[in-house]
């Protein structure tokens, strides 16, 4: 890993924020208006992929026109006011005003929905700290995949691989930074992919209070 690392993109759910009970909750009420069932536990191991992606993994359901109704009245219910019972990781937002004056440009990737994700930044003042953000939804069409969106990022953001960095929390975070030659840094201090914390090639931050460690030496 570069000693000299100017950019940090940053995943949001599972990585600065725990956003499990506001999504999970928010679920749990669009299951409901719709008479539906899950299929599988609603837990924190749902956190992360894509909305529709995840909806169609509770249900079983590949029907479109469910697909798109159970979206909306997940959104309708999140964006209102769900996403306020998200709870920062302890200590994230002195990390986050830590790197921005120490001189690291930040940014962030995340599968989450553009709005939802600008709301939570703002929520939390955060949104002050970033010089991008990136959402699959941030583009018309959206972007099929996070590898798909973090090559846009590199791109537009003109940033140099080797003083980069890619910090999250699944397994689909690293294989997403290294299909892009990036640097990758597995956020551990919440949730634990065992896929990450098991692989030994991966290098695993697991103290949010160790994380400048990594960045700057």
């Amino acid at each position: 890993m570069s000693k000299d690392i100017t950019d940090i993109i940053f995943d949001l759910d599972g990585t600065l924020i725990d956003s499990a009970p506001s999504i999970l909750e928010s679920y749990k009420l669009a299951l409901e208006v719709n008479n539906i069932e899950p299929i599988c536990q609603l837990n924190s191991d749902l956190i992360g992929p894509p909305l529709r992606e995840t909806l169609t993994k509770i249900t079983g359901i590949s029907d479109i026109s469910t697909l798109n109704k159970l979206a909306d009245d997940f959104k309708k219910y999140y964006d209102l006011g769900g996403y306020r019972s998200t709870k920062p990781f302890f200590g994230v937002g002195e990390l986050l005003k830590e790197c921005k004056f120490s001189g690291h440009r930040l940014h962030i990737a995340t599968n989450k929905r553009l709005v939802p994700t600008t709301l939570i930044l703002n929520y939390f003042g955060w949104k002050q700290y970033f010089k991008s953000i990136y959402a699959l939804d941030s583009v018309s069409p959206s972007f099929s995949n996070k590898r798909i969106m973090l090559s846009a990022l590199l791109d537009v953001e003109n940033i140099n691989l080797n003083s980069a960095i890619y910090v999250g929390d699944r397994f689909e975070d690293y294989q997403s930074a290294i299909d892009n030659d990036l640097n990758f840094l597995g956020a551990i201090w919440g949730y634990q992919d065992q896929k990450l914390v098991t692989n030994e090639a991966i290098i695993c931050c697991h103290k949010l209070e160790q994380f400048s460690q990594y960045i700057n030496n």
